[in-house]
């Protein structure tokens, strides 16, 4: 999917085979879902592999509007690297299946001299997902304006409620700019003995339907654009959603909006499971996609 993928495939059929396959899987699964909350300033949106959350993705994606967007934000959490603070890339350029992605340098700079940032290495960008997987869907919403549009991908630590506080700052005057666009990226829970949480409410049922309560429950309070509230959630129940971080720096510049008197409201569009949880040997990823939008 990205450089250091296709750098190492050297059949340039099975390349235009898994292009031409990812393209129409993507455009598929945008075709099925409706346009509603459009133009979209931020979205939510999954980071698993396609065949688990890629029709749950499109919910979020096709709420964008490539025709006045020029700049994309992506607020990944970082899985595999120990991070209190926020990274940013070493590269310029991003290679997707369907065409490059390019770094705004510019904005780049303007946050390095900020001095909150870090420099992630190559090999820790090349493994995270969080970020990687949201490239091909950016690429094919933008696709009409493949040439107009640049990139912020943002790798997000596990910062403290302050830190996501001053993130959140920091980008809120890019969050105000009708031409920017951010993409946050965040599964939700993560249930079973593998992922170490098996949070159960046997008043709902069925495990699964105890995570989705769960989740719904997060996702309402997410909708509700209260930082402290997401906080106290997360405190409360533990649920183990990946892009908490990203999602409070969201929260957190929405508030600093809310101060100058935007009106913005976010609402969740789908929600999925990778499986159905029924016993204690059971696992599942859940996934939720949704829209911010401001009026």
């Amino acid at each position: 999917m990205t450089a250091w993928v296709m750098e190492n495939l050297s059949s340039e059929p099975f390349v235009a085979l898994w292009r031409s396959q990812l393209n129409a899987q993507l455009e598929g699964w945008l075709s099925q879902v409706q346009t509603t909350k459009r133009p979209a300033r931020a979205i939510i949106t999954p980071h698993a592999g396609y065949t688990y959350c890629g029709a749950c993705a499109a919910f979020a994606y096709k709420q964008v509007d490539p025709s006045i967007t020029r700049r994309v934000f992506i607020l990944g959490p970082s899985h595999h690297v120990p991070l209190s603070r926020c990274a940013l890339s070493p590269a310029e350029v991003y290679r997707t299946p369907l065409y490059d992605l390019r770094i705004d340098q510019k904005v780049y700079a303007d946050l390095w001299k900020t001095g909150m940032f870090e420099r992630m290495t190559l090999q820790t960008d090349e493994e995270e997902h969080s970020i990687e997987m949201q490239l091909p869907y950016i690429a094919k919403a933008m696709e009409s304006h493949k040439d107009d549009f640049a990139i912020v991908p943002i790798l997000v630590g596990a910062l403290s409620e302050s830190k996501e506080q001053d993130y959140g700052k920091l980008l809120s005057k890019y969050l105000a700019d009708p031409s920017n666009l951010f993409v946050i990226s965040s599964d939700f829970c993560h249930w079973g003995q593998r992922f170490r949480y098996t949070y159960y409410d046997d008043a709902q049922g069925e495990i699964y339907s105890s995570i989705e309560h769960l989740d719904k429950m997060g996702m309402s309070i997410i909708e509700q654009l209260e930082p402290i509230s997401f906080s106290n959630y997360l405190k409360k129940y533990r649920n183990t959603i990946c892009g908490r971080h990203p999602i409070g720096v969201l929260l957190n510049a929405v508030e600093e909006l809310k101060k100058n008197g935007i009106d913005m409201n976010f609402s969740f569009l789908n929600y999925a499971q990778s499986s159905q949880c029924r016993n204690w040997q059971d696992s599942s990823v859940s996934y939720a996609a949704g829209a911010l939008i401001v009026h």
